[in-house]
Order: structure tokens, then C-alpha cells, then sequence
């Protein structure tokens, strides 16, 4: 009995040793196998990219700065150019073409600038994103880098007040003589067949994740544009040129003074350009990033040598130094890091503006009367010329052996071997193709409007000014 027992009593041992044993070592690859098929059940198959509330609230703080730059800055810019019967017109064109191409962008003309244009993809894009169809507060657009994404709705809007900057713009060609229906009627047509398919040409592509999609004209030739030195600047100077062109000379144009009557105005005005700049440039990143702090110092450096050679330069051939041109070279320095602002570093962004200083004065003046055209505020001569000069300068300082970032290579990952010939050839490639696409645009579109409608206001109204004339108010009621 005694055996009995004892075998019982170690028959129980080993199982109470051996059994849990083995029940572990079968239920852990059981257990595992549970867990890891619920983890698979739970987690998508890939997560989408979402939005980084940084980069929405950069990107939401940029678009407010652009209208800055517009309503107020640049209408007070132009209207303290002008003589004081004249102020309030330009103020109100100003303010108009804004209203205008604001409702006109979300209406087709997002969707013609940044959707796909099937066989016309190399020049405009299609209508499928017309009146925002389908875009809501949760699209995204991906940025410049993959997989980052920033809400569609607010890419739109930002581009949005680029359109109208532009649009706006080629009013400094025409003031003080252009009836107030024809600029309308030239702003809604220019806006359709000028920028917007320079804004497909020059910034359509498919993005880091889809980078070998068809992309627009100029793109494709690898022109590097950042925040639009073609398809804003020298864009809206050749449709200011070719209106001064059509239009004709002021009364009084070398014979009395046309002086501007408020460089008050002008300074301040041109301080609001400077400001709201800041997202022009920095926000065409369209990230939070390194590279917008970059492109922010650009625009503090470039602007400042350009301010500061301008004024150098009239101080040497002229005697004295004036606001006017510190205040036109700060714009043109503003205008020629546009394009590269992103791509240069500060002691490239430096030159550039040197550079584009001393050309855009020679643009206002002897470049103009080379020309013998009446641009009214110096349109061409400071957003042509340094829209050019900024363009070509990128191929140049945006070399890696220079300072600049270089291009990166979405195919390999890395940034790729630079050519400074070849990319001054593509830079070419876009400027070339803007100065022909809307010079030939412009010039045909202000000559139907003529042959229409008629584009100058009467003798008598010019004489007595567009504010009374056009609009039966006065800027000063003193």
C-alpha cells in the first residue's frame, strides 16, 4: 500500500511539473497567433498621410500675407505712383481684379491650372475640378516632399491669391488712361489665357508620388520657378508692356510733370509687398520646413542689397538718394529672389538682388526710353527685367558648388548631379516661353477689346482724372 501511494504521490509531482509544462509551450504559439491575427485584422493595410497642423497653420498664415501684399499693398504701392485725380481709380482696380479672379479661380480656373489636361496636359489642364467639385475639407494635396500632405482646400486658396496678384499687377502699364470696363473685361480674358496656362505650364506635375506623370510644358523642360518669376512677374510685365503699347502715351507724357503725389503712400505700400512677400516666397514651400526658412532669408537679403544698389547707383549718377528708388529697388530685389528663393543660398540671394538692383533701375530708365513706351509704373522695367534676371540668375546660384540646394531627384532619392549650363538652358526654356505666350496673348487681347469696346477713357475724362471721371468720388477731399 505503501508503494501504492508513493507511486501516486510522484505520479501527481510529475504531473503537476510536466503538465503546466507542456500546456505553456503549446499555448504560447497559439497566443501568439491570435494576437498577431487580431493586430492584422485591426491596422489598415496603409495608413494615408494626414495633414501636420504645422504646416496648415504656416500654410493658412502665407495665404493671408499674399492678399496683403495685394489689398493693401500693392494698390497703396501703385496709387501713391500716381497723380492724386488718378489715386482712387487705382485703388479701386486694384481692389476689383482681386474680387474678380477670386471668383473666377474657384468657378474653373483652379481646375484649369492644376488638374490633368489630357491631350493639351503640356499646355492647360481640364475641367474636372471645376466649382471645387470634389474637393471638400478633407482632400489633401501632397507637398514637395512624400507622403506630406496639406488640406487640398487651402493649396487652392493659397494659389488663388497668386492668380489675383498677377492679374493686378499689369494695371501699373495702364493707369491713369484705361477705361475701368475694358481692364474688367481684360482681366477675366488675360486671367483664362494667360496665366492660367502659364500656372499649368510652369507648376503642374504629379507630385513626389507620382513624379513621372505628364506635367506641364515648362516643367518638363526642368525649369526651376519656386514662387513664380515667370508665371507672375515677367507674365503680368509683358501683358502691362503690350498694354502700354496699344494704349498709347498719356497726355502730357515728356512734355509736364507726372510725378507720383504721395510717396507716403508708395513707402508704405511697398512695406506691405515686402511683408506679405514673406508667404509668397516662404509659403510657396508649402511646408514648415528648413526650406522656408531659406526662402524667408532669401527674401530679407535679396531685398535689401537690391534696395541698397538702387539706391547707390541713382546716388551716383543722379546726386542724391531717393525714397522712390529705395522703395522700387526693394520691389525689384523682391521680384528677382521669387524664383529662387528656395533653391539659392543667402550669399547667392545676395548677389542676385545686387545684380537685379542695378539692372531694373537701368530698365526704368534706360531701357524705357530705349523703348519710348509709357509704362505708366514701371511695370516691365522692374517685374520684366527682374523676373528675367532672377529666373536665369537661378540656374546659376542654385548650383551646390555655389551655396544653392541643388535639384533633387525624386527617381533616386537624392539630389542629383548639377549642371549650371544646362539648367540655365531650362531656365531659358521658361522664360522664352512666358515672354512669347502672353507678349502674343496680351497683345491681341487689349487690340479686341479696342476694336470692341474702345480701351482709353476720352481726352476730357484723363484730363480731369479717373477718380471723378470713372467713379464720381475723390481720393482727398481736402
Amino acid at each position: 500500500m505503501k508503494k501504492l501511494i508513493l507511486f501516486f504521490s510522484l505520479l501527481a509531482m510529475l504531473c503537476g511539473i510536466s503538465v503546466p509544462a507542456y500546456a505553456d509551450d503549446a499555448a504560447a504559439p497559439a497566443a501568439t497567433a491570435a494576437t498577431t491575427a487580431a493586430v492584422t485584422a485591426a491596422a489598415p493595410a496603409a495608413a494615408a498621410p494626414v495633414p501636420n497642423k504645422g504646416d496648415t497653420a504656416w500654410m493658412l498664415m502665407a495665404t493671408v500675407l499674399v492678399i496683403l501684399m495685394t489689398i493693401p499693398g500693392l494698390a497703396l504701392f501703385y496709387g501713391g505712383l500716381v497723380r492724386s485725380k488718378n489715386m482712387l481709380s487705382v485703388l479701386t482696380q486694384v481692389f476689383v481684379i482681386f474680387c474678380v479672379i477670386a471668383i473666377l479661380w474657384v468657378v474653373y480656373g483652379y481646375s484649369l491650372a492644376f488638374s490633368a489636361g489630357g491631350s493639351l496636359n503640356d499646355f492647360i489642364g481640364g475641367f474636372s475640378k471645376s466649382f471645387l467639385f470634389g474637393i471638400t475639407p478633407d482632400s489633401v494635396a501632397e507637398t514637395f516632399s512624400k507622403g506630406v500632405v496639406i488640406p487640398e482646400m487651402l493649396f487652392m486658396v493659397f494659389q488663388l491669391t497668386f492668380a489675383a496678384i498677377t492679374v493686378a499687377l499689369t494695371v501699373g502699364g495702364l493707369a491713369e488712361r484705361i477705361k475701368f470696363s475694358a481692364l474688367l473685361v481684360f482681366a477675366v480674358l488675360w486671367f483664362t489665357f494667360s496665366y492660367l496656362p502659364m500656372a499649368h505650364m510652369v507648376w503642374f506635375w504629379g507630385g513626389p508620388s507620382a513624379f513621372a506623370d505628364p506635367a506641364g510644358f515648362i516643367f518638363g523642360k526642368g525649369a526651376l520657378d519656386f514662387a513664380g518669376g515667370t508665371v507672375v512677374h515677367i507674365n503680368a510685365a509683358m501683358g502691362a508692356l503690350m498694354g502700354a503699347i496699344v494704349l498709347g502715351k498719356r497726355i502730357g507724357y515728356g512734355k509736364e510733370s507726372l510725378a507720383p503725389h504721395s510717396l507716403t503712400m508708395t513707402m508704405v505700400g511697398a512695406a506691405l509687398l515686402w511683408v506679405g512677400w514673406f508667404g509668397f516666397n516662404a509659403g510657396s514651400n508649402l511646408e514648415a520646413t528648413g526650406t522656408a526658412v531659406l526662402a524667408m532669408v532669401n527674401t530679407v537679403v535679396a531685398t535689401a542689397a537690391a534696395a541698397l544698389s538702387w539706391m547707390f547707383v541713382e546716388w551716383m549718377l543722379r546726386g542724391k538718394p531717393s525714397m522712390l528708388g529705395v522703395a522700387s529697388g526693394a520691389v525689384a530685389g523682391l521680384v528677382v529672389v521669387t524664383p529662387a528663393c528656395g533653391y539659392v543660398g543667402p550669399m547667392g540671394a545676395i548677389v542676385l538682388g545686387l545684380v537685379g538692383g542695378v539692372l531694373c533701375f537701368w530698365g526704368v530708365t534706360g531701357l524705357k526710353k530705349m523703348l519710348g513706351i509709357d509704362d505708366s509704373l514701371d511695370v516691365f522695367g522692374v517685374h520684366g527685367v527682374g523676373g528675367m534676371v532672377g529666373a536665369l540668375g537661378t540656374g546659376i546660384f542654385a548650383a551646390p558648388a555655389l551655396g544653392g540646394t541643388g535639384v533633387f531627384d525624386y527617381a533616386t532619392g537624392k539630389i542629383a548631379e548639377y549642371s549650371i549650363v544646362g539648367q540655365v538652358t531650362s531656365q531659358a526654356w521658361g522664360v522664352g516661353v512666358t515672354i512669347l505666350w502672353s507678349g502674343i496673348v496680351s497683345f491681341v487681347l487689349f487690340k479686341l477689346i479696342d476694336m470692341v469696346i474702345g480701351l482709353r477713357v476720352t481726352e476730357e475724362a484723363e484730363r480731369e482724372g479717373l477718380d471723378t471721371a470713372t467713379h464720381g468720388e475723390r481720393a482727398y477731399n481736402l
